[in-house]
C-alpha cells in the first residue's frame, strides 16, 4: 500500500541520515523503476516519505537496477532505491535499497531500518523540505558507463544479435549500447505497456529468444528479466545457455587473460555440479553460497573474489560493477565472441551439465519445511543418494511456493527422488490442511 511504502522512504531515509551526520547540506536519494504500472505509485509514495524528512530525490525514470546501482555512486547519493519485482508479473512490485556504494543492504542494516519503521520518525520542518527533479540523462550516463567497461576499440562489428528487453526497464539501454558498439541489433519485448513486463518474454521465457535467433541467422542471442539484472543467452542454433555456462565462460575468460581474483568463483547451492570440474581443470574452484546474488556477493567479498553468479542468469563481476548487471555480462559475453575462432555453440558451452531439475510446487507453505518429519525425510533421501548426486528444497523468496532441486548422474535415478520428494511434501500438506 501507498502508507507501507511512505513507511518505508521514512524509515530507510532517517537511518541512512541517522548514520551519517558529518554530511554537510540535505541528503540525496536517487529512485529508478522498471516499467510496471504500478511504479508510478510507489515512486509518488517513496517521494513523499524521503521529501518530509528532508531529503532530495532525484528521479531515474525507467532503468536497469544496475543503473540505479552505478548512479547512486556516481552521484555521490546517501540511498538508491530501485522499484521492481524483476522477473515477476506486472501485478507484483517491490523494492530494493542500495547503500552509497551502490551495493544491496546487507541483513543487518535491514532490520535497522525495518526497527525503526515500527516506531515514531522525527520529519523535518518546513524549511528543511526536500526537493524532487527527474535526471533526464539518466539513459545515456548509464549507457556510456555500460561501454565504459570494455576496452575503448572494442566493437561487434559484424555480430547480429537478438535482444529480448522482456518489456522493462532495458528497453532502452540494451539496444542503445549495443547499436553503439556495432552489432546489428533484433529488438524483441521493447515495447512496454506497463501491463506486459516478463510476459512471455525475456529470461523467464528465453524460448522465445532463441526461436528469434534461429529465424533471424543471428550469432547470438540474449533474454534479459524485466530489471535486467539477469541474463540468459542463446547460441546460434537456439540452444539455451543458462548462467551456469555463462559463468564457466567467463572464469575462464578471466582466468585466460590474469584478471580473475581469488581461487575461483562463487556460484550458490543451485549450481550445476558439473561446472566443478571445468573450473578444477584450470585449477580453480567453485564456492557454494546461500541462493540469492547478495549471499554470493558476500561470499566473493569474504573470498577476495570478482566473479560469481547464479543459474538463473544473475552474473556479478565486481571489478566492473557493484552489483548483478545483465548487460555488462551480455557485453562481456559477446567480446569473448568477437575474438573466438569458433561460433557461439563451441565458445559458449565449456562443460557437460549433470542431469538437473527444478520443480516450483505453489501455494504450499514453506514452513512445511521446519516440520521434524520432513526434515528427517528429505535428509535420508540426500544420504540415500550420496555422490550420486544431490537435493535441496526451499521455501521461495518472492513467491508462496517451495522449490525443489534434485541432480543425479541419470535421469532415471533423478526423476525417482524427485517424484519422492514431491509425494512426501504433497502427502504432508494434505495433513496439515
Amino acid at each position: 500500500t501507498a502508507e507501507a511504502i511512505v513507511r518505508l522512504a521514512l524509515a530507510s531515509g532517517r537511518w541512512f541520515i541517522n548514520s551519517n551526520k558529518e554530511r554537510t547540506g540535505r541528503p540525496l536519494v536517487v529512485i529508478g523503476k522498471d516499467t510496471r504500472v504500478s511504479g508510478y505509485m510507489v515512486e509518488a509514495a517513496l517521494v513523499a516519505g524521503f521529501t518530509s524528512i528532508g531529503m532530495d530525490c532525484r528521479l531515474l525514470g525507467p532503468m536497469p537496477t544496475a543503473g540505479v546501482s552505478y548512479l547512486t555512486q556516481s552521484l555521490r547519493a546517501d540511498l538508491g532505491v530501485m522499484i521492481s519485482a524483476s522477473h515477476n508479473p506486472f501485478h507484483d512490485n517491490g523494492i530494493k535499497l542500495f547503500g552509497p556504494d551502490g551495493s544491496k543492504l546487507a541483513d543487518e542494516i535491514e532490520d535497522g531500518i525495518s526497527t525503526l519503521a515500527a516506531g515514531s520518525i522525527a520529519l523535518s520542518e518546513p524549511t528543511d523540505l526536500g526537493r524532487a527533479s527527474r535526471m533526464l540523462d539518466s539513459v545515456g550516463r548509464y549507457v556510456e558507463f555500460a561501454k565504459s567497461t570494455l576496452d575503448p576499440q572494442v566493437r561487434f562489428d559484424g555480430i547480429k544479435v537478438v535482444v529480448d528487453c522482456a518489456n522493462g526497464a532495458a528497453y532502452r539501454t540494451a539496444p542503445d549500447t549495443l547499436n553503439d558498439l556495432g552489432a546489428e541489433v533484433i529488438p524483441l519485448a521493447a515495447d512496454p505497456d506497463g501491463f506486459n513486463i516478463n510476459e512471455g518474454c525475456g529470461a523467464v521465457h528465453p524460448e522465445v529468444m532463441a526461436a528469434a535467433v534461429v529465424a533471424h541467422g543471428a550469432d547470438a542471442g540474449i533474454a534479459l528479466d524485466g530489471d535486467a539484472d539477469r541474463l540468459i543467452v542463446s547460441d546460434e542454433n537456439g540452444r539455451i545457455i543458462n548462467g551456469d555456462q555463462l559463468l564457466a565462460c567467463l572464469a575462464s575468460s578471466m582466468h585466460d587473460g590474469g584478471s580473475l581474483l581469488g581461487d575461483g568463483v562463487v556460484g550458490t547451492v543451485m549450481t550445476n555440479g558439473g561446472i566443478e570440474t571445468c573450473l578444477a581443470d584450470q585449477g580453480l574452484k567453485l564456492h557454494r553460497a546461500r541462493v540469492g546474488d547478495r549471499y554470493v556477493l558476500e561470499m566473493m567479498r569474504a573470498g577476495g573474489m570478482n566473479l560469481g553468479g547464479e543459474s538463473s542468469g544473475h552474473i556479478l563481476m565486481t571489478s566492473l560493477c557493484p552489483s548483478g548487471d545483465g548487460l555488462i555480462a551480455a557485453l562481456q559475453m559477446l567480446h569473448i565472441l568477437s575474438r573466438a575462432p569458433k561460433p557461439a555453440s563451441e565458445t559458449f558451452h565449456m562443460f557437460t551439465p549433470k542431469c538437473q531439475r527444478l520443480e516450483n510446487l505453489r501455494d504450499m507453505d514453506g514452513a512445511i519445511l521446519d516440520r521434524p518429519v520432513i526434515r528427517d525425510a528429505l535428509a535420508g533421501i540426500g544420504a540415500d543418494l550420496g555422490d550420486a548426486g544431490r537435493i535441496l528444497v526451499r521455501p521461495s523468496g518472492t513467491e508462496p511456493l517451495v522449490r525443489v532441486m534434485v541432480e543425479a548422474d541419470t535421469e532415471e535415478l533423478l526423476q525417482r527422488k524427485m517424484d519422492e520428494i514431491i509425494l512426501l511434501l504433497q502427502d504432508e500438506s494434505k495433513k496439515i490442511a
